[in-house]
């Protein structure tokens, strides 16, 4: 995890070396409900609920995947002064 001060806003990224995320699943995973798990092991509410959080900040997400080389989640909050 890295965080940068972007001023007028804090940017946290989070990124992994695993598989990635293909780019028709990113636009699904901050659905709620949605999950690529098998039944009875997840419910599929993680990603909305931490993107609910976010947006309710004026925040935003962004994925930044790479297939075989790992994932990005980048999210930007703006700081109040």
């Amino acid at each position: 995890m890295k965080t940068k001060d972007l001023g007028d806003s804090v940017q946290i990224i989070i990124s992994d070396n695993a598989n990635g995320i293909e780019k028709e699943l990113q636009r699904k995973i901050m659905e709620p409900f949605y999950t690529t798990k098998e039944v009875g092991k997840g419910t599929g509410l993680g990603l909305s609920i931490s993107y609910s959080i976010i947006e309710d900040h004026m925040g935003e997400v962004e994925i930044v995947s790479e297939m075989g080389v790992g994932t990005k989640f980048i999210v930007t909050l703006p700081l109040v002064s």
